[in-house]
């Protein structure tokens, strides 16, 4: 049985992250500490991702971000749009195989970095740390001890909630055959989409260049479309809204993100740490999760290096969380319109302001100017039930 410092799970942006941070300054007594990061051979084929964050505008990922903006607008649906600018910050886009192919090239020159592939099937506590029972591709047994265990694989099942609903979308990259987008601009949200009975849908623009960009439906409801429904929003929404003209679909995505106010634990046992989405870096009202993954990679390296108990931190405020729990029952309970709650947000308040909630980084007397900005009646009603509502494993659409 292999014995090292760390043993992070999973290669994805949480994984990866974390391991970058652990390995930038050495740890206690100035030694740099050895870290397996273990993930399955199938996941190295797994479909590309795109994340898009808000940072400033000299970030420490730049060499990784594919384009980047200063400039976002959100559309109503009559056409009316709202435009504001990011002061010292830009909403940036990054691909996903861009930014592991680069982390990979750093962890590649740090000789107490082992990448491993393998599936883990058990982590065991033990005295003074942790086992890691997994199979590597051919089946055989791989056995790590570590004094610490990070594991960013998605849970099998959310944790019980309140009120859950999904983030669901599929995108278009494309090409038009003439000058069509302001690749200064990103749409936000664009909501001359088709509207779900209780949630909301939007577009999502995101110009790559005059003729490029990545164009996104996508909605928080509480079922995921088939494929065949989000290829025929998009063909209209392409067609009749943004009137394209001829273009060429250079590839697709497509996920799921959950959007719950279940609570999840960060902490799976003494030495066994969950990060990531299963650590709940993923902000209930809006889906983002890369910015948060490396705010919280940064300050678990840095309880390393201090030589404390490396818990991850908990991702987001509380009062946050508690305000990202009322809008979310105000939607899935149908009691607002999301359109009208959206654009009023936008409208009412400073763009910036708004950024700076959805990013996490607002003070209270902004996120008391946002609450006063919504319909307040339905939202006061949310939020008197929502302490009363009892957490369990179904959807919150009841």
């Amino acid at each position: 049985m292999d014995d090292l410092d760390i043993v992070v799970i999973g290669a994805g942006a949480a994984g990866m992250s974390l391991v970058r941070c652990l390995v930038a300054r050495p740890g206690p007594f100035g030694v740099t500490p050895t870290v397996a990061l273990v993930q399955p051979v199938a996941a190295s084929a797994a479909t590309e991702r795109t994340w898009c964050y808000w940072d400033t505008c000299q970030g420490a990922l730049d060499r990784t971000v594919s384009a980047g903006w200063d400039r976002l607008r959100v559309r109503d649906a009559d056409s009316r749009s709202v435009t504001g600018r990011l002061p010292g910050m830009r909403y940036k886009m990054i691909r996903s195989v861009d930014f592991e192919a680069h982390v990979a090239r750093e962890l590649a020159a740090v000789p107490q970095v082992r990448r491993i592939g393998a599936t883990v099937e058990e982590v065991r506590q033990h005295a003074t740390g942790a086992h890691v029972l997994a199979r590597d591709a051919d089946g055989d047994p791989v056995r790590l001890r570590a004094r610490w265990v990070f594991d960013s694989r998605p849970p099998r099942r959310l944790p019980p909630a309140r009120t859950t609903l999904l983030q669901h979308f599929r995108g278009w990259f494309v090409r038009t055959e003439r000058d069509t987008f302001d690749p200064s601009t990103a749409d936000l949200m664009d909501f001359r989409t088709p509207q779900p009975r209780r949630g909301v849908s939007f577009g999502y623009v995101l110009p790559l260049s005059r003729r490029e960009a990545l164009v996104e439906y996508t909605e928080f409801s509480s079922r995921p479309s088939t494929t065949r429904e989000y290829e025929s929003v998009l063909s209209h929404y392409t067609e009749q809204v943004l009137r394209l003209g001829v273009f060429t679909v250079l590839r697709a995505e497509q996920g799921v993100i959950p959007m719950t106010d279940a609570v999840f634990d960060r902490r799976a046992g003494p030495s066994m740490f969950r990060i990531g989405t299963a650590g709940g870096a993923t902000r209930p009202a809006t889906g983002y999760t890369f910015a948060t993954i490396q705010r919280q990679s940064v300050d678990i390296a840095r309880s390393y290096r201090a030589g404390r108990t490396p818990l991850p931190p908990s991702p987001h405020r509380a009062r946050h969380l508690a305000m990202d729990a009322i809008m979310l029952r105000a939607l899935a309970s149908g009691r607002v319109d999301g359109v009208e709650f959206f654009t009023r947000l936008f409208r009412r308040n400073a763009f910036d302001r708004v950024i700076r909630f959805l990013d996490g980084r607002s003070r209270l007397g902004e996120d008391l100017a946002l609450g006063l900005s919504t319909p307040i009646l339905p939202m006061l009603r949310c939020a008197l039930e929502v302490p009363l509502l009892a957490r369990n494993h179904e959807d919150g659409d009841r």
